[in-house]
């Protein structure tokens, strides 16, 4: 008899049992439950540092493909919500299992999907599961808000110009509490203004690195200043005065702004709650439309005007290479170390066309991280027009190529089939909810959360039938904008000089797929 036992623990709960604990106690019950059958073959899956929030998980992913070439009689787990805490997730995992004549086991809540009772327990349990989910998704946020009115320092490193203080108090109970705010660091805040300074005059992050050199201002670790370290530094808010042109800012970017009038005239500093996505391992930035942003209880560094102009530079020099002067952007990749090849202006450069394509590796890390030399912009640019006005090219080719890119661009790859997937997922949560609804009699809080869910359900799949519609609609207009941009791009693919910057990057992005500059040579496939 065959087995699969999964276990799963978010890193980040420090609750819970052990993953091992979990595939211990699964194999205990495998033998009590099963002591008859002399002959079990049980494989493992675990799964650490994963949320429960879908089953994008690497070893869990692995179960259901496994699932379907050995067939176990069953899968076992600790917990329900070691799985999910999804009912559609849940639904989509039974359904899959009895379509393969596969059981599941929970030992915890004690189901057996094998019996008629163990099913409907199931179908109860994830309901109360992704409840607790959304409830602390819930309670999580209104925590931010609170600290978010107070102020405070969440802990950690804090950043370079502060340093962090605790702050004690009395409360009307007796008991004392303690909390962290930041605190001006005299001789990092200075390196914090240069930096601020000297990028404003050079919009580049390696004149600032050469500046910073230049006055022997270290890194609280005593090395040289990184470009990297130096855009981390300009990107977050911390240092950003609460003023007027700060609002603004974050105000239009949809991220929930817990400052206002009273502060703009205490040059206090903001923090950032819910920037970072720590339910995932490397941390992740979020939008800013997600952040919520207060004002600190430490002084502010750098004035909004100045901060947010920082920041519309970078923004700006981030479509530069894509819309306004370079030729390769996206398409080039280093051959030294694979990275993307970046096109950034030269250092005093008067006009857009004085440029070089750097390695991205070493544009962010320096030169010890690659030593691929740099790519005369202009010039390569030139020589692959050049290379590819001698070239002749099939005209229904390119007509499919273009037929790819106009979905693309528009922001249609995803087919209408993921949609009918997402709305078979979404109809199933829906009957696994109704079936738990009383038919008559009083309602519970829980049937007022499963109507107001199904209400919620209803709507999305509204909205994915729309989309649905939308692309059958649109697939033929696809063709016909293809068809009748290959005809105009064909007749002067001779003469690509003649056209305009757009429509040369149109062209060189039809023609090739990827461009490697390995430091001497530009090759072109």
């Amino acid at each position: 008899m065959r087995f699969f036992i999964y276990g799963r623990k978010s890193v980040f709960t420090g609750k819970g049992e052990s993953v091992e604990n979990q595939i211990e106690m699964c194999r205990e019950y495998i033998a009590s439950r099963f002591a008859e059958d002399a002959d079990k073959e049980i494989r493992i899956y675990e799964d650490e540092g994963f949320s429960a929030k879908n089953t994008d998980r690497p070893q869990f992913q692995k179960m259901l493909r496994d699932l379907r070439e050995i067939r176990p009689e069953y899968i076992v787990c600790y917990r329900l919500d070691r799985i999910s805490r999804s009912v559609s997730d849940f639904s989509a995992l039974i359904e899959t299992l009895n379509q393969n004549g596969i059981s599941f086991i929970c030992i915890k809540e004690e189901f057996d999907t094998s019996r008629p009772m163990g099913k409907a327990m199931m179908y109860i349990a994830s309901v109360f599961a992704q409840l607790e989910r959304e409830t602390i998704a819930e309670r999580v946020r209104d925590n931010m808000l609170m600290l978010a009115r107070s102020g405070r320092w969440l802990g950690g490193a804090p950043p370079t110009g502060y340093s962090s203080g605790k702050i004690c108090m009395t409360l009307p109970d007796g008991k004392i509490r303690s909390y962290c705010i930041l605190q001006e660091n005299p001789e990092e805040s200075k390196a914090v203004r240069k930096i601020f300074e000297q990028y404003l005059k050079l919009q580049s992050l390696s004149g600032v690195c050469r500046a910073l050199d230049a006055c022997g201002v270290l890194t609280r670790t005593g090395k040289p200043y990184t470009p990297a370290v130096v855009r981390q530094i300009l990107k977050n808010p911390v240092y950003c005065t609460a003023d007027p042109e700060a609002f603004s800012y974050f105000t239009r970017r949809g991220a929930e702004v817990c400052f206002g009038e009273p502060d703009f005239q205490e040059a206090r500093g903001l923090i950032a709650y819910n920037k970072r996505n720590y339910q995932k391992s490397s941390a992740p930035r979020r939008p800013a439309s997600e952040w919520i942003i207060a004002a600190g209880k430490h002084p502010g560094l750098i004035s909004g005007k100045d901060w947010v102009s920082v920041q519309e530079t970078f923004e700006t020099a981030s479509g530069k290479p894509h819309s306004l002067y370079s030729l390769l952007s996206g398409l080039l990749y280093c051959g030294r170390c694979g990275a993307a090849m970046y096109a950034k202006p030269r250092s005093g450069a008067k006009h857009l066309h004085s440029f070089d394509y750097i390695c991205s590796a070493k544009l962010k890390k320096g030169s010890g991280a690659c030593s691929c030399g740099n790519l005369n912009g202009p010039a390569a640019d030139r020589a692959v027009l050049k290379f590819l006005t001698s070239k002749s090219f099939d005209a229904t080719t390119l007509r499919k190529r273009l037929e790819r890119m106009a979905r693309k661009s528009a922001g249609e790859d995803a087919p209408a089939k993921q949609y009918q997937q997402e709305i078979d997922r979404t109809e199933k949560e829906i009957n696994a909810l109704l079936l738990l609804l009383p038919a008559e009699g009083p309602k519970s809080g829980f049937a007022a959360y499963a109507e107001r869910r199904i209400n919620e359900l209803v709507n999305k799949i509204s909205e994915l039938k729309k989309e649905v519609s939308r692309l059958s609609e649109n697939g033929e207009a696809y063709r016909q904008t293809a068809q009748a941009e290959a005809a105009r791009l064909l007749d002067p693919i001779l003469c690509l000089s003649a056209l305009s910057a757009a429509e040369q990057r149109r062209a060189v992005r039809l023609l090739c797929r990827r461009a490697v500059w390995d430091g001497s040579t530009l090759y072109l496939s």
